[in-house]
């Protein structure tokens, strides 16, 4: 595509760079992401395609330079050290970097191991991100996970033994035949762990995945139990010292994912592979989520985006509130008006007291944030930005 956004060129940003990696072991039972398992051809197919599209974007990056980095999926350490050699020559051959950039690989265990973690070291990865779920055999099972608790752990060690010093881990609530009970068991067994970053998530069915076929509109879990687990992984994460700073993500000091507040902040980000999503210069596109479209777009030298939208500034002011209110900061009065010329109070006035005045908001200075009331009903409180 050479119209829109991918016809103009990002200038003399500081940005952030997401590149896809589809391929998974096996799909788990909830999940609805882009992801399948690979072949081999397949992987090497793609992974020739990704950093010909990193190639494509080199001659639109001017004066960028990259300060995080985020391989994302799937599951990124499915791939070979080979074919992951390639997409880290590719990064560093076709971006500038800074020194202080933060790089994160997405990893399950089951798919990595002493190659690969020495592979990621010398590459400068310097953050891992691993899906752990449930510290219960059982309820992995359940999830369609490939790793049990045990691997799990051997894998976080080893990633230890390696040198990795910012490492976040996934874990899952509401999880069908989990208990409160099971789920502290989960909490307390991550928290001994230690990791420098917890990303804490309620199961949510979605369409077209095993699990909506087999509860539908129906939670396997009721909402009271669901309600247990939430309160708890509040109460216990803050006492053992980790800071929630997002809806769903806790970090010890220093260790909030960088790549991620850009989400939440509307900083620019390029998005590389297969379905991947950027935000830059006002302007929202993605790419083919199509697998041979995508490898046929790239391999004939063009850039494979498949829509995109040029954000009006009614867009963009409802977006820095829905998202800049996912972060327990909140969103700053003065960054707004340097953002869009406009106080905060005359573009959503009513919105603002409605909130405020029923307890889901509240002012600290410069900045507007949920309450503790707003953050459990926070998508009622989203909904009256848009």
């Amino acid at each position: 595509m050479e119209k829109g956004a991918a016809g103009k060129n990002i200038v003399g940003n500081k940005i952030g760079l997401y590149l896809h990696i589809p391929f998974c072991i096996q799909k788990c039972r909830y999940c609805d992401f882009l992801s399948f398992p690979g072949e081999r051809e397949e992987r090497k197919a793609y992974v020739r395609a990704l950093v010909q599209e990193m190639k494509m974007w080199r001659e639109r990056l001017s004066g960028c330079e990259v300060d995080t980095i985020f391989l994302g999926g799937g599951t990124p350490s499915v791939l070979e050290p080979s074919e992951m050699s390639q997409v880290f020559e590719g990064i560093e051959k076709y971006f500038t970097l800074t020194e202080e950039m933060e790089f994160t690989v997405e990893c399950n265990p089951g798919t990595v191991s002493e190659e690969k973690f020495r592979l990621y070291r010398e590459a400068g990865v310097n953050r891992l991100s691993f899906g752990m779920q449930s510290a219960r055999d059982k309820e992995l099972k359940k999830l369609g996970r490939i790793h049990s608790f045990s691997e799990f752990v051997n894998s976080y060690r080893q990633a230890r033994e390696f040198g990795f010093s910012n490492i976040n881990v996934d874990i899952m609530s509401a999880i069908p035949g989990q208990s409160a009970a099971s789920y502290e068991e989960t909490l307390e067994k991550v928290i001994a762990l230690s990791p420098e970053h917890i990303s804490s998530y309620s199961l949510i069915i979605e369409e077209g995945t095993p699990f909506y076929e087999e509860y539908g509109e129906n939670p396997p879990v009721d909402e009271e139990t669901d309600r247990a687990m939430y309160e708890r992984t509040g109460e216990m994460l803050a006492g053992a010292g980790y800071e929630r700073y997002e809806i769903s993500n806790y970090a010890r000091e220093g260790k909030q994912c960088r790549h991620n507040l850009k989400y939440w902040r509307r900083g620019e980000y390029l998005g590389l592979g297969l379905g991947a999503a950027s935000l830059w210069s006002h302007c929202r596109f993605s790419n083919e989520r199509d697998f041979s479209g995508y490898l046929r777009q790239t391999e004939a030298g063009k850039l494979p985006v498949a829509e995109w939208e040029t954000l009006t500034k009614a867009v963009e002011k409802s977006e820095f509130m829905y998202l800049g209110l996912r972060c327990m900061q909140g969103v700053s009065k003065a960054e707004f008006t340097r953002c869009f010329g406009e106080a905060l109070e005359d573009c959503f006035g009513d919105a603002l007291q409605k909130c405020l005045a029923n307890g889901l908001l509240e002012q600290k200075g410069d900045w507007v944030c949920l309450t503790k009331r707003g953050i459990d009903v926070s998508n009622r409180v989203f909904a009256e930005f848009v």
